[in-house]
């Protein structure tokens, strides 16, 4: 893999993969600390943000994962980047079934309440969201291991 390529991927899906864990260790508990209304508010803010921000996120990601199977295409490492090209796929359809939905939700909440039915909607996304931070790191782990090789 050329260097280049190397560092975008390692650069792109790095620091993906530090906002991912950031919203679920750091952002989301400190949100479940604030009163509702002002909890509400930062949810919608943050979903309204990152929401715009990663869709283009993941397909830059995953489109350096697939320049780098084809660059490496004769290369024994090839199967690992292909694991993880399949692994960000899979990430990227179960997002767009699950928790983009919950997503949209919660970017329309009225900073004036935030109603039982919505805060189970935002800790079934923080579940979810757990699983897909895994998801993105055993990618990663793949495509680390794949550009040893």
């Amino acid at each position: 893999m050329t260097s280049f390529l190397y560092i975008a991927t390692t650069v792109c899906i790095g620091l993906l993969i530090g906002t991912e864990f950031a919203v679920s260790v750091f952002i989301n508990p400190v949100l479940r600390r604030l009163e509702d209304r002002a909890q509400a508010r930062a949810i919608s803010l943050f979903a309204t943000r990152l929401g715009r921000a990663m869709p283009f996120w993941y397909g830059l990601s995953l489109l350096l994962l697939v320049v780098g199977i084809v660059v490496e295409r004769h290369e024994p490492g090839v199967k690992l980047l292909i694991a993880a090209s399949a692994i960000w796929i899979v990430v990227i359809v179960l997002t767009v079934l699950f928790l983009v939905p919950i997503n949209n939700r919660m970017m329309l909440l009225d900073a004036a309440s935030f109603p039982e039915e919505a805060q189970r909607e935002h800790r079934r996304w923080t579940a979810l969201h757990h699983l897909r931070v895994v998801a993105l790191v055993v990618a990663m782990v793949c495509f680390l291991l794949a550009a040893q090789g």
